[in-house]
């Protein structure tokens, strides 16, 4: 579904983040320029509903940031923490590709989205562990449950 919206100086943000390495993206048939970027939404009353898309593709995200908690300890080389990023570019292409939510759903996810985008590619990139990157894709995934209505997420968290 496509989304018009005026052009904004915060399409600027949306241009900066596309910049990335085409691996560091994953296709997605909407128009970009034209969701505006925001500051982490506040938890409402009401949560946006999901989709399967979305469901299987924070399931795989979850995992994939779990993973990396080991390579945060030394437990896990940069091939391993390499693949478990490819997991994420994975996971957000299906989101991507089976996108169904409404216009304000779809912006909610995509400020989330970006975050596990850029925590990829600061594994990918950085000569040291991204810790500050790594806690930002943790924060994102709290945040998930807060604005969308994922009845499951909490009980296959364990």
């Amino acid at each position: 579904m496509r989304h018009l919206i005026p052009l904004s100086a915060t399409t600027l943000v949306l241009a900066g983040l596309f910049a990335l390495p085409a691996t560091a993206r994953p296709a997605h048939d909407h128009a970009h320029a034209t969701h505006a970027t925001q500051a982490p939404a506040a938890a409402s009353a009401q949560q946006w509903p999901t989709d399967a898309s979305l469901r299987e593709g924070m399931r795989g995200i979850r995992v994939a940031v779990q993973g990396l908690e080991h390579y945060e300890h030394g437990h896990m080389g940069i091939a391993q923490a390499s693949a478990a990023v490819t997991l994420i570019d994975d996971a957000i292409a299906g989101m991507f590709a089976g996108c169904k939510l409404e216009a304000d759903a779809d912006v909610a996810l995509h400020g989330l989205l970006a975050e596990f985008m850029a925590g990829a590619e600061a594994v990918r990139t950085s000569p040291q562990v991204p810790v500050a990157e790594i806690a930002r894709m943790r924060q994102a995934l709290a945040r998930y449950p807060q604005l969308f209505d994922d009845p499951r997420w909490d009980a296959e968290a364990d």
